[in-house]
């Protein structure tokens, strides 16, 4: 076996200096097996000791709260390609984890996503667009791990509190039948489910929720805990049996590649189970090869989850382009694979959960650190990084001063390793063009002559991945369609019998759930609408707002019209709106301004300059009651708005001066039924 592997090196090494010859040139990477220059340091990769901890894999979220949403409205070929360079294995960043949120109809960051039980007796598995980006990461990796972890929940678990652990059964139950819908409905194994996201735990909680999984016949899915600090929850394991024997994973959220002493006590495993959340340019990369290398050697973290996959919202909500890539112009077709993908490669094309890291990892001498993993059957993968301070600083915690310069690196290669004959070169270089290279292949190296030893010059802001692993690929497709705005003209009348997502395409609820719905009872025009199901708040994860929002479009919409017909369904406190230059979403959507044109059961119209409605433009009677369709138009152009009810004038030339600028939205009142129809909007920036 071992002389097949020498020849077979032999014969690629013939190859490479063919190839070489041609790339003399390019003495951009340079990569130096001189021993003659002296190195700055020297770096012993050795199993002889053992090995160090399992690697878990490295992973991305989807969701807290619906970063994917536009994602699911690409038309192909260009979703299956963001899929690929996703999830397809040695192709792109060949995700090992992808977890989801459980949607809980609350506000989670950039938007809600929909619970499969909106009320007690209600279950529905086709909700949303968790299950189906998970059924397609199964697709292309059938071995990728799952997780599901919830941020907001459904009110009626909350019993008129804002809180999930009134009654623990009945959450358990609650979170236990999305793991056995997943399964039922989409032939989907969760492997591991968490508690709240960086919210309170609650220790009986989660005792319970282990028994009701066992109970289920889940006894394979295991508990993350608390997806927030390393304290308390460490703590608690170790003052309580019970609780250390059923959490199987301790999940820290941005843990600036520390750990704490009682999370080591415990002996478990430890897992920065949120991390990233940088915007994904070259700075983004490099807090993402940084914190994949550094989690374990300062941390012991054996898996590294980034929030999020993939930047697929409208970017002027919070944390806009904080993906692994971006893919927000559904309209288009375009998207962009960013640096992040590329160093997620050189770990993740070369490793598998299951694999090991060496004992012997550690930082460099100036600056920077090293890696190696083996899968045990004589495969070693060695991962280097150089990031430097300035271009590596992630959006949180504050990173401590470090320097990094210039310096010779020596492996010696020890114990089975020693008689690897060579290693597969991958090098990364971030930075300005024409010395930025994202994750290019380099002449291999042949290790026969010299000892198992090699030497690499670093700089700056680097990533080599040497690997005895010849799988890597650097995956491509033909460049996707140009960016385009999001169209001036658009209109949506939700006629459609059988939606495959329940949600209508670019529409981003900001509180509240809408939906497509089918009115059995008309026969008429309006027979598919969209429908706010909501009837309560929501136990929140951030600050809902206290009325229900979906905002649509073009940020930099300034001059505009937005028709659409409404119905309200609750009699005498019920009430909707329409709007344009709505200025704020996600976390911050309370706060909201715009130009908000309401209407209401009790006969009344009013015109806001804000969604909580403080700032009141205008008021007066309307001819409106509940259980009627009205079409209302709203137009701002300027500093001029008017108002339409049913196409006369119902008020005009009220002046506007601030928003400038912001989305189209459409809402109600409070959490209460409404539909809409024959949604349109015309702008012009």
């Amino acid at each position: 076996m071992a002389e097949r592997l020498i020849q077979a090196s032999r014969q690629r090494r013939a190859k490479a200096m063919t190839a070489a010859a041609g790339l003399a040139g390019q003495a951009a990477v340079p990569l130096l097996l001189c021993a003659l220059l002296a190195p700055s340091g020297a770096y012993v990769l050795d199993d002889s000791d053992g090995l160090g901890r399992e690697f878990d894999g490295i992973g991305a979220v989807s969701g807290g709260g619906a970063t994917s949403r536009l994602l699911v409205n690409y038309p192909e070929p260009y979703r299956s390609e963001i899929l690929d360079y996703l999830f397809k294995p040695n192709f792109g960043a060949s995700l090992h984890i992808l977890k989801v949120e459980i949607g809980g109809d609350g506000q989670t960051t950039d938007g809600t996503e929909p619970s499969h039980m909106h009320y007690a007796l209600d279950e529905n598995y086709f909700r949303g667009y968790e299950w189906w980006l998970m059924k397609e990461a199964k697709k292309r990796n059938p071995n990728i791990t799952l997780i599901g972890l919830p941020w907001s929940f459904p009110g009626w678990l909350g019993k008129g509190f804002n809180w999930p652990y009134v009654n623990l059964q009945l959450t358990a139950y609650y979170i236990v039948t999305w793991i056995v819908g997943s399964k039922h409905y989409h032939d989907l194994d969760i492997d591991y489910i968490g508690i709240w996201n960086e919210r309170a735990f609650d220790i009986n909680y989660i005792k319970v929720l282990r028994r009701m999984l066992n109970h289920q016949g889940l006894q394979h899915v295991k508990i993350i805990a608390s997806d927030n600090l390393w304290e308390p929850i460490s703590a608690s394991m170790l003052l309580d049996p019970e609780l250390l024997k059923v959490i199987d994973v301790i999940g820290a959220h941005y843990p600036g590649t520390l750990t704490v002493k009682d999370a080591r006590l415990t002996k478990k495993k430890l897992w920065s189970s949120e991390d990233f959340s940088t915007v994904n340019g070259d700075v983004g990369a490099g807090c993402w090869g940084r914190i994949l290398n550094q989690n374990y050697i300062n941390g012991y973290m054996t898996s590294t989850i980034a929030w999020n996959l993939v930047a697929s919202y409208y970017q002027q909500l919070p944390y806009g382009r904080c993906g692994l890539m971006t893919a927000q112009e559904p309209w288009s077709g375009h998207y962009v694979v960013e640096a992040p993908i590329w160093v997620s490669a050189h770990t993740t094309q070369f490793t598998q959960p299951g694999w090991y890291y060496l004992k012997t990892v550690g930082h460099l001498e100036r600056g920077g650190s090293y890696v190696a993993l083996t899968d045990g059957l004589g495969n070693l993968t060695i991962i280097v990084e150089t990031m430097s301070h300035k271009h590596s600083k992630c959006i949180r915690p504050l990173l401590p001063y470090f320097n990094v310069s210039h310096q010779f690196a020596t492996f010696d290669l020890k114990g089975s390793f020693s008689e690897i004959p060579e290693l597969q070169v991958w090098y990364t270089k971030l930075g300005k063009p024409p010395e930025r290279f994202l994750f290019k292949q380099l002449d291999s190296l042949w290790l026969l002559d010299s000892g198992g030893s090699f030497t690499l010059e670093l700089q700056e802001d680097e990533l080599f991945t040497l690997t005895t692993l010849t799988s890597g690929r650097k995956g491509s497709f033909p460049s996707p369609p140009k960016s385009q705005r999001f169209p001036s003209v658009y209109e949506d009348n939700f006629n459609i019998d059988y939606p495959f997502f329940s949600e209508a395409p670019n529409f981003a609820d900001q509180t509240g759930v809408f939906e497509y719905y089918v009115n059995m009872e008309d026969p008429g025009d309006h027979r598919f609408t969209l429908r706010q199901v909501l009837n309560q708040r929501p136990i929140t994860w951030a600050a809902d707002a206290f009325n229900t929002i979906s905002v649509i479009g073009d940020y930099t919409w300034s001059n505009l019209t937005v028709k659409c017909d409404v119905y309200i369904e609750t009699p005498e406190k019920g009430g909707v709106f329409i709007a344009g230059r709505v200025n704020k979403g996600g976390i911050l959507i309370r706060s909201a301004r715009g130009v908000f044109f309401w209407i209401f059961a009790n006969g009344t119209y009013r015109v806001t300059g804000d969604l909580a409605g403080w700032i009141i433009y205008s008021l007066g009677h309307a001819d409106v009651t509940a259980k009627k369709w009205y079409t209302l138009t709203l137009t701002l152009n300027g500093r001029s708005s008017s108002g339409k009810l049913n196409g006369k004038t119902l008020w005009k030339n009220i002046s506007v001066n601030f928003p400038g600028n912001g989305w189209a939205a459409i809402g109600t009142h409070s959490f209460e039924f409404a539909q809409f129809d024959n949604f349109r909007v015309e702008a012009s920036h």
